[in-house]
């Protein structure tokens, strides 16, 4: 018995986000432990689905670019710690955390890039990679179980060393946002296709990418299972993620539209004016991608 079905990229999240909250060592550290959530799109469906509360989003790649929040004075945590269930903001108090956490403990980042031999990496728009950047990559070495939510959006054929050595902040002198590097973070990967294993149905295959009218990026998918019970709890899943959006604090959506908060370490954006062409290469473009001028924005 088969089953066919498409997810766009955010129901995809949705997905993956009930895939890892169902880990039993999930489970556990969120009764006895402690859940470090980075924020992201991905984790902060999983932050909803672990505590109902949806996270900052900070950097986002929209059409426009690799750009940052808008908000003028951003609400509510980017990077979320849950102590045996409660919820505490750990911005500005990442590496303090990570010096308590251990094996029964859990880090959930999300990714820009993944490849197919398990590696994942995050775009950096800060200098040394801000504070998640830097603490992040260091947890499994202190033994702390980490995951990498990631749709398969962000698959990348090739082995993410190459991009990796190749991405800088300072390496672009020009760039839609801001210039990004790339930064390797730890764990095991959990897409759509390990978040249906993780959830019961292991006989499952990735046969279209991509479409058309809102389903830019999305996957199809087909699954089988010889029992009609399974095949029917699949799709009481499917009705419950189908039209999901994008998760994260609405005022936190909105996007920087000439250089929002972080422009003093943004680098080779051309909305703000902060490529090294100088002011004359910019002035004379509209780069904004919406019809609108700089100077409208």
């Amino acid at each position: 018995m088969k089953c066919q079905f498409t997810l766009t990229v955010s129901e995809g999240k949705r997905l993956i986000a009930k895939a890892i909250a169902s880990l039993p060592e999930v489970r556990k550290a969120l009764s006895d432990g402690m859940i470090l959530l980075k924020g992201g799109t991905t984790v902060s469906a999983l932050s909803e689905e672990l505590c109902g509360q949806p996270l900052r989003i900070s950097g986002r790649v929209t059409p426009r670019g690799t750009v940052s929040s808008g908000a003028a004075e951003p609400e509510g945590a980017h990077s979320l710690l849950l102590r045996r269930g409660i919820a505490e903001k750990a911005d500005g108090r990442l590496a303090e955390i990570a010096r308590e956490m251990g094996p029964d403990d859990v880090c959930v980042c999300g990714a820009n890039l993944i490849d197919p031999w398990g590696g994942a990496a995050m775009m950096a728009g800060k200098d040394l990679c801000g504070e998640p950047g830097s603490v992040i990559p260091a947890l499994e070495s202190e033994g702390v179980r980490c995951y990498v939510a990631a749709g398969l959006e962000k698959l990348s054929p090739v082995p993410l060393r190459e991009a990796c050595g190749n991405a800088g902040r300072k390496a672009s002198v020009w760039a839609m946002g801001m210039a990004v590097g790339l930064v390797p973070v730890p764990g095991r990967v959990v897409t759509e296709l390990d978040a249906l294993e993780l959830l019961g149905w292991p006989r499952r295959w990735l046969v279209g990418r991509g479409g058309i009218s809102g389903a830019e990026g999305a996957s199809t998918f087909l699954v089988e299972d010889g029992s009609e019970e399974t095949i029917r709890a699949l799709l009481g899943l499917l009705r419950n993620i189908k039209g999901a959006v994008t998760s994260g604090i609405p005022s936190s959506m909105e996007e920087c539209l000439r250089c929002g908060p972080g422009r003093p370490w943004h680098l080779g954006c051309v909305y703000g004016r902060n490529t090294q062409f100088g002011r004359d290469s910019d002035e004379k473009s509209d780069w904004n991608g919406d019809h609108r001028t700089v100077s409208e924005n």
